[in-house]
């Protein structure tokens, strides 16, 4: 069962996303993702090795962007690759078989690769145009949104990323999304993941209600 909601590390430094991870996990995040770019690999080892401590502790799930030999020296819960990463079905081989596997998609044909390929999620993204320069996706929004998974019909858990905010949530949710993923919302205020996961679990509890 993924959770619902994935809190997705910033910060400035290592220690940074760090301190950030201590606040999501105190702050009731199930499930955080560690998502260094642009530093070495022995920094991503020991700052891996300090969030599966941290993620420990709470009882929260960590994923590690990219460094799938990371995630499996630190026994990290699975491993998050990005759409220029290496393929799901390779680094499958080399993790443990409990270990989760999570693919960023951005259209339709992205979406059924990754599911032949045997993915755990989908992270479909972005929702909202991003202000990064190195932002090439198209910005699927709500309609692109609802347009790929009533073409999917997968039972494949698709989460939504990309500049989502607490006022999305409900909308998002009637996509067919079953999830999201947020990173600057939480990080400017971590007393909003309970906020997210209210909303959430009670889209759970409508779900529940209606297939009774």
């Amino acid at each position: 069962m993924i959770p619902k909601l994935h809190y997705i590390s910033q910060g400035s430094s290592p220690k940074e996303h760090l301190d950030n991870i201590q606040k999501a996990c105190s702050s009731g995040a199930e499930l955080v993702q560690l998502r260094l770019k642009d530093v070495s690999e022995n920094k991503i080892l020991k700052a891996a090795k300090e969030a599966r401590e941290i993620t420990a502790h709470f009882q929260s799930r960590l994923i590690i962007n990219d460094h799938y030999k990371i995630a499996k020296e630190v026994k990290a819960d699975g491993v998050h690759f990005e759409e220029t990463d290496i393929c799901p079905t390779i680094a499958r081989k080399h993790l443990y078989s409990w270990q989760i596997i999570g693919g960023t998609a951005n259209t339709l044909q992205d979406c059924k690769t990754l599911i032949v390929k045997d993915i755990d999620y989908i992270s479909l993204a972005p929702f909202r145009l991003k202000t990064t320069k190195d932002n090439l996706s198209s910005v699927l929004g709500l309609n692109g949104y609802t347009a790929i998974t009533e073409a999917l019909q997968t039972e494949t858990p698709i989460i939504g990323f990309g500049g989502i905010t607490i006022n999305d949530v409900t909308d998002i949710l009637e996509t067919g999304i079953s999830g999201i993923a947020v990173s600057s919302e939480i990080t400017q205020d971590f007393n909003s993941i309970r906020a997210f996961n209210q909303l959430l679990k009670a889209s759970s509890t409508e779900e529940k209600r209606h297939t009774i």
